[in-house]
């Protein structure tokens, strides 16, 4: 059986959380502790699986040394702006700045004055992840939040923007 911590509330659904090597489990108070163990039993392929991808996700992490993080910040530098440019042009929106930063909890923003920043660290992604990440922020030029009007400009241009978000959600920073 695999370890979990359980947290009870008035939800009203299970959902299983994997975050920093830790399984959570969260549940409405009704549910009996045999169902909980059943069902994180069935997921058991699932857990074991994002486990596994956290745990080379954070070994990459570690064995990076300064040389590297600039070699990758370099990278960054040199291929998020032309993705950007490629983006803007078809959209039809520009952004006041590009920049590359250090971000640790965003792979990026955009202000409201129009400047986009993207975490160096977005370069490990594949391009596919990239380009989300791209026309998500480009897309706040046009709409400011996650309307409907926001999520159709993403899909204007990335019909498949659902499972590149997916991928780019296995993606810890």
């Amino acid at each position: 059986m695999i370890n979990y911590t359980l947290t009870r509330s008035a939800r009203k659904t299970v959902a299983i959380y994997i975050k920093d090597g830790e399984v959570e489990v969260r549940a409405p108070h009704r549910v009996p502790m045999c169902w909980i163990d059943n069902f994180v039993l069935s997921k058991n392929n699932w857990i074991q699986k994002t486990l596994s991808k956290q745990q080379a996700i954070v070994e990459r992490k570690i064995t990076l040394t300064s040389d590297e993080i600039k070699h990758y910040k370099t990278l960054a530098k040199a291929h998020i702006p032309k993705r950007v440019a490629l983006f803007a042009a078809q959209m039809g929106v520009a952004p006041t700045a590009v920049k590359i930063t250090s971000a640790m909890k965003r792979w990026g923003s955009c202000s409201s004055r129009g400047s986009i920043n993207f975490s160096w660290r977005l370069i490990l992604a594949d391009d596919a992840v990239i380009d989300y990440v791209v026309v998500h922020e480009l897309a706040h030029l046009t709409e400011m939040n996650h309307s409907e009007r926001f999520w159709a400009i993403v899909e204007a241009v990335l019909p498949d923007y659902r499972e590149r978000k997916r991928k780019l959600n296995e993606l810890q920073i």
